[in-house]
Formats: C-alpha cells, sequence, structure tokens
C-alpha cells in the first residue's frame, strides 16, 4: 500500500471509532437526538433523576422508588425510537397504604413516575396517549403534567391540592 492509501485508511478508523464513542457512551439503545433534551445553561440535565430531585425539592412526600432500566421496564419503552430515554418512579407518603394494596412497586398509583423523552412531540404524544386510554376508565386516571419533553405521571389516589403540588414542581423543571 502506498502512502495515500495508509492515511485514508488511519482517517477512516479514526472517524469510525470516533462515531462509536458517542454510541457506546449512551446506555440507550436507540439514537437519541441529544440536542432536543438538551438543559439550556445553568439548567439541571434532562433527565428523569434530576427532574426527581427538583420534584422532591418541591414535594417532600415524595420518595424514589426506583430507576427503571431496558431490563426492568414493563412497558419496554425505554430507548426505543420515540419513547422515553429515561424513566424513574416515585411513591407520595400521603397516599394510604390501605389504598394501594395489591399494587406493586413502580406503579403510578403509589405516588407517580417521571419519564424523560428525546423531544417535546414525542413526550406529547406519550401524554395524549396515556389521556386517551385512561379517559373512559375512572380506576386508570392519573394526573398527567407535560413540560417540555419532561412528562410527571402523578397517582389519582392524591386529591386535586395534593397533585397541584406535583404540578407547580413540573413547571420548574428545565
Amino acid at each position: 500500500m502506498n502512502r495515500a492509501t495508509h492515511a485514508a485508511a488511519a482517517l477512516i478508523t479514526v472517524a469510525l471509532l470516533a462515531g462509536c464513542s458517542t454510541v457506546t457512551s449512551t446506555p440507550e439503545a436507540a439514537p437519541i437526538d441529544r440536542s432536543a433534551s438538551a438543559p439550556g445553561p445553568g439548567k439541571a440535565g434532562a433527565d428523569a433523576t434530576s427532574a426527581f430531585g427538583v420534584v422532591a425539592a418541591s414535594v417532600p412526600s415524595a420518595r424514589l422508588g426506583g430507576t427503571v432500566t431496558a431490563e426492568n421496564d414493563p412497558n419496554h419503552f425505554l430507548g426505543r425510537p420515540h419513547q422515553y430515554t429515561s424513566k424513574i418512579t416515585f411513591t407520595d407518603g400521603r397516599i394510604p397504604a390501605d389504598q394501594t394494596e395489591g399494587n406493586k412497586p413502580g406503579d403510578v398509583e403509589l405516588g407517580g413516575s417521571i419519564e424523560v423523552f428525546p423531544n417535546a412531540a414525542d413526550a406529547k404524544a406519550r401524554h395524549d396517549y396515556i389521556q386517551a386510554v385512561t379517559k373512559g376508565v375512572p380506576a386508570l386516571t392519573e394526573y398527567d403534567y407535560l413540560h417540555g419533553v419532561t412528562l410527571v405521571r402523578v397517582s389519582r389516589l392524591l386529591t386535586p391540592a395534593q397533585a397541584a403540588d406535583y404540578e407547580k414542581a413540573a413547571a420548574e423543571l428545565p
């Protein structure tokens, strides 16, 4: 091989390795448009854990329930195209335990969840889907607060005044 061929091969190898490094540093399987969910200057990162930090600062009865991973996601949505890129579940101490019997850890009825999407359109599509599915089934209703790329889902077992605490907190999200 001549020098030009070696140089071209080296350049291609470097470009391919650089491209792989950005994919492997992301835990999600599907490519994510980071520009759509990237926080603005001085704002917390756009992921469910940091969003929960903002929410918990405003709603002291909220406790982190768990972090959803691709392996434990009951919906099998995490990282899939047009679905959430990050999700946590939380509990709320104001919900009486006798009203949550039979629920599994992570169920929205225990408190709620926070889902973060790659862009606002995907977040709105998820919000609209949940609203449509739960509209005619009172046992499935919940409070949903959409703010940009973040959807905060809150248990129907909270009173409207209690749920309003989450609405105020969601408005503070980046």
